[in-house]
C-alpha cells in the first residue's frame, strides 16, 4: 500500500528499507544530483528469483531514466547475483511502466486479476512480466 499523500519522509523510509514490504535492496534513481525515484529488488527464499519494482516522479518521466535504472538493476541481478528469473508487476493501466519493462527485455506473461490494492482502496488487476538470463536488451 502506497501512502497518500506520498511525502519525502515516505520515500526516504522506503529507500532505506524501513517500510513494511520494502525490497531487500532499494536504490535511489537520480537525475544529476536530484533523487527522482526508486527501484528495488527482493529475492525469494531460495535466492534464485527476484522481484523488482520502481517509481519515478512525474517530472522525470519520458526521459529514459527509469529504463536505464531497470536495465542496470536487471544486469546486476542476472549477472552478479546469478538469478534465474526476475519478476515485475505493473498496474494494468500503467502503460508507461509496461513499456519500460519491455524496452529492457521483460516479457509479458499475463494479467493477474484483482491482484493489488491501490492507494484509493480499489482492488486492481496487474500485469505480470518476467526476464530470464539472456533476454536483457541493451
Amino acid at each position: 500500500m502506497i501512502p497518500q499523500p506520498y511525502t519525502e519522509a515516505d520515500a526516504l523510509t522506503f529507500v532505506r528499507g524501513e517500510s513494511p514490504g520494502a525490497p531487500e535492496d532499494s536504490f535511489a534513481i537520480t537525475a544529476g544530483d536530484e533523487v527522482v525515484g526508486a527501484i528495488g529488488l527482493s529475492l525469494n527464499s531460495l535466492k534464485y528469483k527476484g522481484t523488482t519494482g520502481y517509481w519515478v516522479e512525474a517530472s522525470a518521466r519520458g526521459r529514459g531514466i527509469c529504463t536505464r535504472a531497470l536495465r542496470v538493476l536487471s544486469r546486476w541481478a542476472l549477472d552478479e547475483l546469478e538469478l534465474q528469473r526476475l519478476d515485475l508487476i505493473t498496474d494494468r493501466d500503467n502503460v508507461a511502466s509496461q513499456r519500460c519493462a519491455e524496452r529492457v527485455g521483460f516479457r509479458r506473461e499475463g494479467v493477474l486479476r484483482a491482484h493489488l490494492r491501490h492507494p484509493d482502496g480499489r482492488i486492481r488487476d496487474s500485469v505480470m512480466f518476467s526476464l530470464l538470463p539472456g533476454e536483457l536488451l541493451e
